[in-house]
């Protein structure tokens, strides 16, 4: 099973951006590309060449929706695994988001102590 070593997240709102690469380094010492946009992620993506999107579903512009779809069609990120964070939760919200096939959903707002450990135990439900 490949290791779970960077993760690109996508988030606009700069509060959160900055609790969560903490969390991210710090705690879950990942290597963490920030992008404030989808299209930012668009354009550092592929370069960055992450194990994992960690991708914000509301964001003024592109969404994380269409910016997943946008990664997708990219053939180095084509199967690149996704999980989606949001306070937009209600069940059949969440099963959309399933069947735009992402890993997981992680709801906000996180606790940021256990938003690594989150991370690597659906990495490993899902990947080992």
């Amino acid at each position: 099973m490949k290791e779970l070593k960077k993760i690109l997240y996508v988030e606009d709102e700069e509060d959160i951006r900055t609790i969560a690469q903490v969390a991210l380094e710090d705690l879950g010492k990942f290597t963490v590309k920030i992008c404030s946009s989808g299209q930012e992620a668009i354009e550092e993506a592929e370069a960055f060449s992450p194990d994992l999107l960690l991708l914000d579903v509301m964001m003024p512009g592109m969404d994380g929706p269409a910016t997943l779809q946008a990664l997708r069609s990219k053939p180095a990120l084509a199967t690149t695994p996704a999980i989606f964070m949001t306070a937009k939760a209600q069940n059949n919200e969440i099963m959309e988001y399933r069947k735009m096939g992402v890993l997981d959903v992680i709801i906000k707002p996180f606790d940021p102590m256990k938003l690594a450990s989150d991370l690597k135990e659906c990495w490993k439900k899902h990947r080992g």
